[in-house]
C-alpha cells in the first residue's frame, strides 16, 4: 500500500484544488499515467502517478482544496488483495441511483460533455456559467482553451470579466512570495559573459535552409542543450539546496521560463536535456510551450526542474540577472543577440553577440565554478554541430 499525496508543484505552492479524478478504484495504473487534475495558481495541472499498482481508495472529493502533502488516494500493488473491511472508495460514495422510468434523452446534455476543452477552461466555464458548447475553441483540434472562455465571458463593452484577473493576481502573489523567500534565504552571486554567436547563428541558418518550416530549430534550443551539457562539467549547479545541504539532481532537467497570456509565468522541465538531440528538444519545447498556454501541463514538468533558463531576448532585453527559484541553486538568463564590436585575430569586427548571465547559490558553489560553467557554455556554442 502507498499513499498518493498532493504534490509540490513549485516552491510557491501551498495548496491545490482537486478538479477531477482520471482513475477510479479498481483501475490499474502505470508509472506516468495521469491519475488526477489539480488546480493551482499556475492553472490546472495533470498529476502523474509514480508507481505501478491498482487504485484502492479515493480519499478527497473533486472540488476540495487541500494543503500540499495531503493524502489524495491509496494505491496497492498490482495483484495484491484489497484489505478486508475497506470500501472500494473512501470519497463519500453517492447513494444507489433510483429506478426511473425511461425518458427521452435531453439533447443539450451530451453536447456539453463532448466539447473538447482543457481542464482549466472547464473550471472557468463552470465559475462563469458559460456553456462550452457555444464557445469557439482555438486550441489543438478545436479544443476550448482558458483564453477562449475568458473571451466568451467578456462584458458587452469588451472589458474582461473580473474572475480571470483573480487567477493572474493569485499567480503573481505566489511568484512574489517565492522570490521574496529566495532573496531572503539564498546568498546569490552573479556572473555574466558576452558570447560570440556568429558561428552558431550561421550554422543555424544553414541547417534550417535544408529543413521544412515545422522542423526548423531556434537558437533557444541550442542554448538549452549547451546549458545542459555545461552542467555535466559543473554538476554543483544542477540540483537543490534542501535541509541545509546540496542535493544533486538525479538528471539534468532544464526548466524553461514561459510567459502566460493571462499573466504570470511557469518554468516546466525538459527532462534529461543533456542526452537528447536538438530535434527532440525542439519538438519538446514547442509542445511544452503550447500546453503551458492551454493549461495542460503535467506535475512532473513543474516539480522536476533542476535548473532554470530565462530567455528575455525576445522582449528586447540585452542582459538580465534573475532570482533563483528555490530549492534550485542556479538560474541562467540570456538576452537578445545584438551586433557589437568584437576583437578577433588582431582585428575589430562586428559580431552577433548575446550575454549569458548566471545567478547561483553561494552555499552550493562559488564564483570560480560559476565562471567555469559560463565558459563551458561559450565553448559549446562555438561548435553547434556537436550539440
Amino acid at each position: 500500500m502507498s499513499e498518493f499525496r498532493m504534490p509540490v508543484l513549485g516552491a510557491d505552492m501551498e495548496a491545490g484544488t482537486l478538479v477531477e479524478w482520471r482513475r477510479q478504484p479498481g483501475e490499474t495504473v502505470t508509472r506516468g499515467d495521469i491519475i488526477a487534475v489539480v488546480d493551482t495558481d499556475k492553472g490546472a495541472i495533470e498529476i502523474e502517478v509514480f508507481e505501478d499498482g491498482v487504485v484502492d481508495r479515493l480519499v478527497v472529493q473533486p472540488g476540495t482544496k487541500v494543503p500540499v502533502g495531503t493524502v489524495l488516494a491509496v494505491i496497492r500493488s498490482a495483484g495484491g488483495p484489497a484489505p478486508a473491511g475497506v470500501p472500494a472508495a473512501a470519497v463519500a460514495p453517492a447513494p444507489p441511483a433510483p429506478v426511473v422510468r425511461p425518458a427521452p434523452p435531453v439533447p443539450a446534455a451530451p453536447a456539453a460533455a463532448v466539447t473538447p476543452a482543457s481542464p482549466a477552461a472547464r473550471r472557468r466555464a463552470r465559475e462563469l456559467g458559460i456553456d462550452l458548447a457555444g464557445v469557439r475553441g482555438t486550441g489543438p483540434g478545436g479544443a476550448v482553451t482558458l483564453d477562449d472562455v475568458v473571451l466568451a465571458g467578456a462584458s458587452p463593452a469588451g472589458e474582461p470579466a473580473a474572475a480571470p484577473v483573480d487567477r493572474a493576481d493569485g499567480m503573481r502573489r505566489a511568484i512574489a512570495a517565492a522570490m521574496a523567500r529566495s532573496k531572503r534565504e539564498i546568498p546569490h552571486y552573479y556572473l555574466a559573459t558576452p558570447i560570440d554567436v556568429r558561428g552558431a547563428t550561421a550554422w543555424l541558418a544553414d541547417e534550417n535552409a535544408r529543413r521544412d518550416v515545422p522542423d526548423r530549430l531556434l537558437l533557444a534550443v541550442l542554448l538549452i542543450k549547451a546549458v545542459a551539457l555545461g552542467l555535466r562539467q559543473v554538476p554543483e549547479l544542477n540540483g537543490f539546496w534542501t535541509d541545509g545541504a546540496f542535493v544533486p539532481g538525479r538528471g539534468i532537467h532544464v526548466g524553461t521560463a514561459i510567459s502566460l497570456r493571462g499573466g504570470g509565468l511557469v518554468a516546466p522541465a525538459l527532462h534529461e536535456a543533456d542526452g537528447k538531440s536538438l530535434d527532440v528538444l525542439m519538438r519538446e519545447l514547442r509542445d511544452v510551450v503550447q500546453r503551458a498556454r492551454t493549461g495542460t501541463l503535467r506535475s512532473s514538468e513543474l516539480a522536476d526542474p533542476t535548473v532554470t533558463i530565462s530567455n528575455l531576448g525576445e522582449q528586447g532585453v540585452d542582459e538580465a540577472f534573475g532570482i533563483i527559484y528555490p530549492p534550485q541553486v542556479a538560474l541562467v538568463s540570456v538576452g537578445r543577440v545584438v551586433d557589437r564590436p568584437w576583437a578577433a585575430d588582431g582585428r575589430i569586427e562586428v559580431r552577433p553577440v548575446l550575454t549569458a548571465s548566471l545567478s547561483a547559490d553561494h552555499r552550493a558553489s562559488d564564483g570560480h565554478r560559476g565562471g567555469l560553467f559560463l565558459a563551458a557554455i561559450d565553448r559549446l556554442l562555438q561548435k553547434p554541430e556537436t550539440l
